[in-house]
């Protein structure tokens, strides 16, 4: 099983609508894929069409020693993609993982019983650097970082990087363009500066509308928009990361 883990130090980059349509774009491969949504806002959760709750002790029982994913899992409307739900108890996910020990290492022991019945793990990190995010890191094959075409966002890919790089076990790390506004002139510049980065998928996701319309539809948008440049984008990206993961 590979590990495909969405990250970002800065909020509202997409980082939720990448989970979603990537993960379903590997469904529609053949893949068997689990979705971890670990961001106590729920939104991966939501347009799966879950419960935003865990079972049993919430986020502490899932993290802690003799913690289990597996009875967590849930089906979604999508042949061959489940999920494991958010809930709110992961705020205190940082704490939950500091006490069950070896916190680093504790995402990549919970996945390792999962290995034989999936094919990828996406999972979807809180916006943030935080212990959580240093065991998802950890844990996964691959880091792709939704990046908006703006400096800020630009500098906290940076961050992030810098981040990763310090760790022993380093996943690669890459970055995909995502809600670019192309009548925006700075944006279009900072796209060209980001495409120009061996490490930026050549895809880039456009900011539209169909994308917002997912908290409506609640489905990825290739289920209700499949022939639109948003819908095509997110597949090309699949492709791309695909050829990464497996080689």
């Amino acid at each position: 099983m590979k590990v495909l883990s969405l990250v970002s130090i800065k909020g509202g980059v997409g980082k939720t609508a990448s989970a979603v349509n990537l993960a379903a774009e590997a469904t529609r491969t053949g893949a068997r894929v689990l979705v971890w949504d670990l961001d106590p806002q729920g939104s991966t959760t939501y347009l799966l069409r879950s419960a935003h709750e865990l079972t049993g002790d919430g986020g502490r029982g899932l993290v802690a020693a003799g913690g289990e994913l597996a009875p967590q899992v849930r089906a979604t409307s999508i042949p061959g993609l489940e999920l494991l739900p958010s809930d709110v108890s992961l705020r205190y996910l940082d704490r939950y993982l500091d006490a069950a020990g070896r916190p680093r290492r504790r995402v990549g022991a919970l996945l390792r019983p999962l290995a034989d019945r999936y094919d990828l793990a996406v999972v979807d990190c809180p916006a943030g650097a935080s212990l959580a995010v240093d065991s998802v890191v950890r844990a996964s094959d691959v880091l792709l970082v939704p990046v908006v075409p703006t400096t800020l966002a630009v500098r906290t890919l940076h961050q992030l990087e810098e981040l990763v790089a310090s760790r022993s076990k380093r996943p690669e790390v890459l970055a995909h363009v995502s809600i670019h506004d192309r009548r925006r002139r700075l944006q279009r510049e900072v796209v060209d500066q980001l495409l120009a980065r061996p490490s930026t998928l050549p895809t880039v996701v456009p900011a539209s509308s169909l994308v917002e319309r997912m908290g409506v539809q609640r489905a990825p948008v290739a289920a209700y928009a499949p022939r639109s440049e948003a819908a095509t984008a997110y597949r090309q990206l699949w492709e791309q990361l695909s050829s990464r993961l497996w080689g």
